[in-house]
């Protein structure tokens, strides 16, 4: 049986095998080596592997494979490119909205699923957006004004 699951990658068409129980996760950092998905708690409650499936922001350490057939994922690979960064990852730099980094990038893929769906949000839907995501380093304000600042940017004058 050499069953497949095909779906978007950062703009990309892919087409891999599915392995049994295998998670997103494990396909983005172990079979496609996309490193900057994160594994934290291996239970979807640290965000550390948040990246976006159709727009929406999911664990991909809890997404099995056939669950992403046909959809699109984004991984904070696809969000912007070091020519061209997302307004996120300029604001993100910008406001220091990070120390180890670690969490970062599964921050950054729930503030972009945000802005997605809601260009102008408010401070309490920022904080909303970002609280499933644990993080030691102290840097919650900073990540909150990052976010209001890439909106802002995003919204344009």
């Amino acid at each position: 049986m050499n069953e497949r699951v095909a779906f978007r990658l950062n703009g990309q068409s892919v087409s891999v095998p599915s392995a049994g129980g295998q998670s997103l996760l494990d396909l983005l950092r172990n079979t496609l080596q996309l490193k900057a998905t994160r594994m934290g708690c291996g239970q979807g409650q640290c965000g550390a592997c948040r990246v976006m499936l159709d727009g929406h922001a999911v664990a991909a350490c809890e997404t099995p494979l056939w669950a992403i057939e046909g959809k699109t994922v984004t991984t904070v690979e696809g969000l912007g490119s070091r020519a061209a960064p997302h307004a996120l990852q300029t604001a993100f730099i910008e406001e220091q909205a990070m120390q180890c980094g670690f969490c970062t990038s599964g921050i950054l893929m729930s503030a972009a699923a945000l802005l997605q769906r809601q260009p102008h949000p408010t401070r309490q839907d920022i904080v909303q957006a970002i609280d499933g995501h644990l993080c030691r380093c102290g840097a919650h304000n900073r990540v909150v004004r990052a976010i209001e600042k890439a909106a802002a940017r995003l919204a344009g004058p």
